[in-house]
C-alpha cells in the first residue's frame, strides 16, 4: 500500500469532487475486502484509517480463552498476556496486521472496490447537484447522437436531450453549443439521468429572465406562457411597479431584448401580452393582432364566445388555428370565435326559434277553458286570448 495516502485522498477530492469521508470509507472497505479475500473470511478483521500516518491499519480480533479450539479466532491466555498483561479470559484482543503483505489478486480487489466507491460517490454527488437545478437554463456542448437523442456535455455530467424534446427544424452537429432547460433529473441503474428540453414553455420564460433585468428582480412577472416550438409563442406579463411597463421592459430598446430571445429560439415568433384580472380583456389581448368586437363570458364553464369583424376572422384564428389555440392555452379557457355576420345569423336564428317556441307552447293560465271557438280564440275566465294564425299553419 502507499506509505502516505493523505495527498492521494486530497487530490481525488479536488479532481472528482468526492467528500473525504467517502474516500476514507472506501479505502477501509477496500483493504478489509482484500484481507478477507486473502484469509478466506476465516478471521475477524477490522480496517481503520490512521489520518496521522496516512495509512489504513488492519486489525485482527481474537477471543482470549484457556484452551484454544479455533486458532484463527481464539488465543491462549498466556500468549495473550505477553501482548497485553491486563487481558483476561473472554476479552477480545485486537492485533495490528501488516496490510502491505497482500497478494496481487487481493490488491486488485482493493483497487476495484475503491474505483467502485469513487464512481458511486461521483454519481450521488452529480444527482444531488442537479436535482435542485430542475427548471434552470444551462449551456452544454453536443457530444454525439444516439438514436436521434442528443448527448450533451455539461462539464461534470452528461445530459440527454431526447428527440421528443428537440425542435423539429433545429439541427446540431458535434461540438455545437446548445442552451436548454433542465426538465427532469432522475436516478437510474446507470447513474443520474439529466433530461433536457428545447420545447418546454418554461424555456422561453427562463430566456426572458436572462435578458430582462426587471424579470430577474421580480418587478415584472411572466404569469403564463403558451408555445408551439419552432413556430410561435405567447407570454403574458404583469408589472408590480406602476412606473414600469411590462411589455416595454420585455421588448427592450428597439426590440433588442426580445430579439435576443428570438435569436436563441432560432426565429420563433413571440407575442408579448399584458396580463389582466379581467378575463375578457385578457382574451382580447391574447388574440392580438386581431381586433375583437364583443366577448360573451361563461365563468362557470370557463368558456368564451368572441365575435370579431368579418375581415379579422382569419387573423384571429391564425394559420391552421394557431393564434386562437395559443390564446386559449395562455388564458386557460375555451374560446369560440365567430365573425360578426355569423354571430348575427345565429342571433336571428335563435330569435326566430324563440318566437316559434313561445307560440307553439301551450299557454299556462289559471282557470278553466269553458269553450273552444273555431274562429281562433279561446275564452278563459272571461278573458279572450288570440291565437296566431302562423303558428296554426306550422
Amino acid at each position: 500500500m502507499v506509505a502516505n495516502l493523505n495527498h492521494v485522498i486530497d487530490q481525488v477530492v479536488k479532481d472528482k469532487g468526492v467528500e473525504r469521508s467517502v474516500l476514507v470509507e472506501a479505502l477501509e472497505s477496500a483493504v478489509l475486502s482484500a484481507a478477507n479475500k486473502k484469509y478466506r473470511n476465516t478471521r475477524e478483521l477490522e480496517a481503520h484509517y490512521n489520518n496521522d500516518q496516512g495509512e489504513v491499519e488492519l486489525f485482527e480480533f481474537v477471543t482470549v480463552v484457556d484452551e484454544v479450539q479455533d486458532s484463527y479466532k481464539e488465543i491462549d491466555l498466556r500468549e495473550a498476556q505477553e501482548i497485553d498483561a491486563e487481558v483476561e479470559c473472554g476479552d477480545s484482543l485486537g492485533m495490528k496486521m501488516d496490510s502491505g503483505s497482500f497478494s496481487r489478486i487481493a490488491a486488485q480487489t482493493a483497487k476495484q472496490v475503491i474505483i467502485q466507491k469513487v464512481r458511486e460517490a461521483e454519481r450521488e454527488g452529480i444527482y444531488k447537484e442537479f436535482k435542485d437545478r430542475v427548471g434552470e437554463l444551462v449551456n452544454g456542448i453536443v457530444r454525439r447522437y444516439e438514436r436521434g437523442d442528443l448527448i450533451i456535455d455539461l462539464g461534470r455530467a452528461e445530459a440527454l436531450l431526447p428527440h421528443r424534446e428537440q425542435v423539429p427544424r433545429e439541427n446540431y452537429r458535434q461540438s455545437d453549443r446548445v442552451r436548454a432547460y433542465i426538465a427532469e433529473v432522475k436516478m437510474s441503474p446507470k447513474g443520474p439521468q439529466i433530461i433536457m428540453s428545447r420545447t418546454h414553455p418554461s424555456l422561453v420564460i427562463e430566456l426572458f429572465k436572462t435578458e430582462v433585468p426587471e424579470i430577474a428582480e421580480g418587478i415584472v412577472e411572466i404569469t403564463a406562457c403558451s408555445r408551439e416550438p419552432g413556430s410561435r409563442a405567447k407570454i403574458a406579463v404583469v408589472s408590480h411597479d406602476p412606473d414600469v411597463d411590462p411589455v416595454g421592459a420585455c421588448v427592450g430598446m428597439r426590440g433588442s431584448r426580445v430579439q435576443n430571445v428570438v435569436s436563441e429560439l432560432r426565429g420563433e415568433k413571440i407575442d408579448i401580452i399584458p396580463w389582466s384580472h379581467d378575463m375578457a380583456r385578457f382574451a382580447c389581448s391574447a388574440l392580438a393582432p386581431a381586433d375583437v368586437s364583443r366577448v360573451y363570458v361563461d365563468n362557470e364553464g370557463q368558456a368564451m364566445e368572441i365575435v370579431v369583424p368579418d375581415d379579422q376572422l382569419s387573423l384571429a384564428i391564425g394559420k391552421k388555428g394557431q393564434n386562437v389555440r395559443l390564446a386559449a392555452r395562455l388564458i386557460g379557457w375555451k374560446i369560440d370565435i365567430k365573425s360578426e355576420t355569423r354571430a348575427a345569423e345565429i342571433e336571428q336564428e335563435d330569435l326566430v326559434d324563440s318566437d316559434e317556441a313561445d307560440v307553439a307552447a301551450p299557454a299556462e293560465v289559471e282557470g278553466d277553458v269553458t269553450e273552444t271557438v273555431e274562429e281562433g280564440s279561446a275564452v278563459v275566465d272571461d278573458v279572450e286570448v288570440d291565437v296566431v294564425d302562423d303558428a296554426v299553419d306550422e
